[in-house]
C-alpha cells in the first residue's frame, strides 16, 4: 500500500508533466501564414546565406532578394510567385558578400555588398586585412539586369594596419514630400586594429557617387567581431526626411537621428539594454539579436525589434516610441509561446507596411522541438500599432542548423497586405558544396574545414486577402 502522502506527491508531479506537456502542444499549434508559400532560390545547397529583400513600392510587382556567397540577386516580376536567379559578384574580387538591397523612389533596385581577397585573424578582421571595401550596384529594370559599374561607397587599398569594412546596410529614402526625397544611405560597421567604429555614407545622385563617411557613434567598440564592438546598423526614413538609425553595441541597442539628410547626426545614445546580443545555441555555434528600426509613416510610431536571452531561452522584443525615439515603450515578447520553456526563438526581422501600418517580424522558432535543436519559421503580425502579435507559421518543416554557417541576418518586406520573407535552410541530407567559391566571407577555406550546405528561400504570404 502507497503512503497517502508518497501517493499526493506522485499525483501532483504527473500533473505538473501534463500541464507542462499540454502548454507545449498548445505553443507549437500556430495556424499557418494566410496564402503561404515558400520557394527555393538555390536548388542545390552550397555556402548560401544572410538574404536581404525588398518590394518597389512604385511597382509592388517587382521584388527583389539578394544573397552570399558570392554576391547574388533574384528577382520576381509577379509578387514573388516566380523567381530568376541572377550573378552580381565583383570579378575583381576573390569573396564578396553582406548583401543588402532596396528600391529607391524611382522604382530602381540596388544592391550593396563588401568585397575583399581575405580576411584577417579569426574575429579579428583589420589584423592583417588585404584591400577591401563596400560597393553598390544599380537595376533600372527591377532586378532583371544590373549595371555592369560597381560604385564604391568605401575602398581600402592593400596596406599594413588598414581598416575592414563591414556589415553594410542600405536604406533608401522614398518618402514623397521629404526635402531628401530619393537619398541613399549606407551604414557599416568599420573594423580597426585598436577598435571598431558606425560608420555611414550617402548618395543624392542615384547611388552613383558617395560622400566621405561620418563616424555616428558616441565611441568606438571594441576590435573583434563579437560582444562589445559596434555592430548590426539598420535604418529606416521618417516622411519628413528624417533618418534614423540604430546598432547594438555594450549590451545596448544604440539610437542616432539625422534632420539634414545624414550630413550631422545627433549624439548616440542607448535607448534599450538588452542581454548579450551575440550567443552560442544548441546545434548553432553564433547567432546574434542585432537590431532592426522601421516606422509606421501614417502614424509616424518608430518600431524596433531585437532577440536576447533576459528569459534563459532566447525571445524576440519589440519597442516602440510616439516621440521620434526619445522615449521607448519597455519590451514586449513576440514570440507567443510559453515563458521560460526553454524553446529558443532568434534572427528576427521587422517590416512595416507602409499601406496599413502593419507591423511584421519574422524568426526561426525552435518551439515545436522538445530538445531545441530544430528550427522553423514564423511570422508575427500586428494590426494594433505593435501591441500584440499573432504567430502563424510560415514554413511547417523543421530543419537542423550544426555544422553550417547562418550568417548573421535574415530579410523580411512587406507592401498592400502581401509580405515577403527571405532566410537560410539546411536540407536533411545536404551534400558537401560543389565549388570552392561558395564559401562563407567569415571563413578562410585554407584553415577551416568545408561545412554543408544551406539554401535560401523566400516566403510569401498575404495578409490582404
Amino acid at each position: 500500500m502507497i503512503p497517502a502522502t508518497l501517493f499526493n506527491r506522485r499525483l501532483l508531479i504527473t500533473c505538473l508533466v501534463f500541464l507542462i506537456q499540454t502548454s507545449f502542444l498548445f505553443a507549437q499549434d500556430l495556424p499557418k501564414a494566410p496564402h503561404g508559400q515558400v520557394i527555393p532560390l538555390t536548388p542545390a545547397p552550397g555556402y548560401f546565406t544572410e538574404p536581404s529583400i525588398a518590394v518597389n513600392g512604385a511597382n509592388p510587382q517587382q521584388v527583389v532578394a539578394v544573397f552570399q556567397d558570392n554576391a547574388h540577386a533574384a528577382y520576381s516580376q509577379d509578387q514573388g510567385s516566380t523567381w530568376q536567379v541572377v550573378d552580381v559578384a565583383p570579378k575583381n574580387f576573390r569573396i564578396s558578400g553582406d548583401v543588402s538591397t532596396t528600391f529607391d523612389s524611382q522604382g530602381h533596385a540596388f544592391v550593396c555588398y563588401i568585397a575583399f581577397d581575405k580576411l584577417g585573424t579569426m574575429n579579428y578582421w583589420a589584423h592583417g586585412a588585404t584591400r577591401n571595401g563596400i560597393f553598390v550596384r544599380r537595376s533600372l529594370d527591377g532586378g532583371k539586369t544590373w549595371e555592369a559599374s560597381d560604385h564604391p561607397v568605401a575602398e581600402q587599398p592593400s596596406a599594413a594596419g588598414i581598416p575592414f569594412e563591414d556589415k553594410p546596410y542600405i536604406v533608401a529614402d522614398t518618402n514623397p514630400k521629404s526635402r531628401f526625397v530619393g537619398n541613399l544611405y549606407v551604414g557599416w560597421t568599420r573594423w580597426r586594429i585598436a577598435d571598431s567604429q558606425m560608420v555611414l555614407s550617402r548618395s543624392t545622385d542615384d547611388g552613383q557617387t558617395w560622400s566621405r563617411p561620418v563616424e555616428i557613434d558616441a565611441h568606438p567598440g571594441l576590435p573583434r567581431d563579437d560582444n562589445g564592438a559596434v555592430e548590426g546598423f539598420d535604418g529606416t526614413v521618417g516622411p519628413d526626411g528624417t533618418l534614423y538609425t540604430v546598432w547594438s553595441q555594450d549590451d545596448d541597442i544604440m539610437f542616432a537621428l539625422s534632420r539634414d539628410g545624414g550630413k550631422t547626426f545627433s549624439h548616440a545614445r542607448p535607448i534599450i539594454h538588452t542581454a548579450p546580443i551575440m550567443f552560442a545555441m544548441e546545434a548553432l555555434e553564433r547567432a546574434n539579436g542585432f537590431p532592426q528600426i522601421a516606422i509606421d509613416p501614417t502614424s509616424k510610431r518608430l518600431f524596433v525589434t531585437w532577440s536576447d536571452y533576459r528569459n534563459g531561452d532566447i525571445d524576440v522584443f519589440l519597442s516602440s516610441s510616439d516621440s521620434g525615439g526619445k522615449r521607448w515603450s519597455p519590451a514586449l515578447r513576440v514570440n507567443s509561446d510559453p515563458l521560460h520553456d526553454g524553446a529558443d526563438q532568434f534572427f528576427q526581422w521587422l517590416a512595416v507596411d507602409p499601406t496599413d501600418g502593419a507591423v511584421n517580424v519574422m524568426f526561426y522558432d525552435r518551439r515545436k522541438d522538445p530538445e531545441n535543436r530544430k528550427q522553423s519559421v514564423t511570422i508575427a503580425r500586428s494590426t494594433d500599432g505593435g501591441r500584440t502579435f499573432p504567430n502563424y507559421a510560415w514554413t511547417g518543416n523543421e530543419f537542423e542548423s550544426d555544422g553550417v554557417f547562418f550568417g548573421d541576418y535574415t530579410g523580411l518586406a512587406t507592401y498592400g497586405g502581401r509580405v515577403y520573407g527571405a532566410w537560410m535552410e539546411k536540407p536533411a541530407s545536404a551534400p558537401e558544396p560543389a565549388t570552392p567559391a561558395n564559401q562563407k566571407p567569415e571563413e578562410n577555406k585554407e584553415t577551416k574545414p568545408q561545412p554543408r550546405g544551406t539554401i535560401v528561400v523566400v516566403g510569401t504570404a498575404d495578409f490582404g486577402h
